[in-house]
């Protein structure tokens, strides 16, 4: 798929920003005063931002509202509700935090939760999805998780527990693509069952079903060489991972954590770049894409 900045800017500073929020909801900095406002800052900063910038990819921003309506059946809709319910429940426990010098512990879990489920909600929409087999895994839900854990750990100073938490993540982003590289071909999809033709024969495309370029083409028939992938992947580790996990291992120092929390977050961005420009949606076959 059509790897559109706004959505990258979203699923990357989103993530980082509601999982900072679920280490302060459980407690973690245990700070108050300015310093909390601070930590609190950041991560509205964040998470703001990201669900802000996704309104950019939508065809009527206008109508963004709309999207809360549908959280019967809409992993949008649902995200959008919990994301609100979040940055409300977590702006009453930061006041507490600022203003009061009290943390108060039920309600900085609940909010804890709700963050952590707002970023479920975001993986949920890639994960529903038939139409793209590569996302379609319990991994894409485990890996949003996995980055927003691992990088809220990064941003609250959570030394022991990101020294933990990225090589998890690691693990877990090359488990993804490990799957990922075979799950077109795994799941049984061709021309064929894509139009429903296969019990006449062999089937093949005569010609393209449009002459000149469309929307299909801009948005779900994106192909990135294996050479860039392969590029971008190690760029995507030695950035998200690997350097920051050798900086947790010096003397602490703030602009050490800080060279660490931009290279994850320069990292995770490409890893979010491959994860939309591999996406093999199933509409390629009907261009001679797949």
């Amino acid at each position: 798929m059509h790897p559109a900045p706004s959505v990258i800017i979203f699923t990357t500073l989103s993530g980082l920003g509601f999982g900072l929020l679920a280490w302060l909801g459980l407690g973690f900095p245990q700070v108050t005063g300015w310093v909390a406002f601070t930590f609190f800052a950041i991560a509205y900063a964040l998470a703001v931002g990201g669900l802000v910038s996704s309104t950019f990819h939508l065809g009527h921003p206008e109508r963004a509202l709309l999207a809360f309506t549908q959280w019967r059946t809409s992993w949008l809709s649902r995200e959008g509700v919990v994301s609100v319910a979040t940055l409300l429940v977590m702006a009453v426990y930061g006041a507490g935090l600022v203003f009061w010098g009290e943390g108060w512990r039920l309600l900085g879990v609940i909010g804890a939760v709700l963050s952590l489920g707002t970023v479920i909600c975001t993986a949920m929409i890639y994960a529903q999805m038939d139409t793209v087999p590569r996302w379609k895994t319990p991994l894409t839900p485990l890996l949003y998780l996995m980055l927003s854990v691992a990088g809220g750990a990064l941003l609250a100073g959570q030394v022991k527990a990101a020294m933990l938490l990225l090589p998890l993540a690691a693990a877990t982003q090359v488990l993804w693509w490990m799957r990922g590289d075979g799950a077109f071909e795994q799941s049984g999809t061709t021309l064929a069952t894509a139009t429903g033709l296969g019990g006449t024969g062999k089937v093949r495309s005569f010609e393209h079903p449009h002459t000149g370029s469309n929307y299909l083409l801009r948005e779900f028939t994106f192909q990135v060489g294996r050479k860039h992938a392969t590029k971008l992947r190690s760029i995507a580790m030695l950035l998200g991972y690997v350097l920051p996990f050798a900086l947790l291992l010096m003397p602490f120092s703030h602009a050490l954590a800080l060279v660490a929390v931009l290279s994850h977050l320069a990292g995770v961005a490409a890893s979010r770049w491959l994860f939309f420009a591999e996406a093999e949606h199933v509409v390629g076959l009907y261009y001679g894409k797949r």
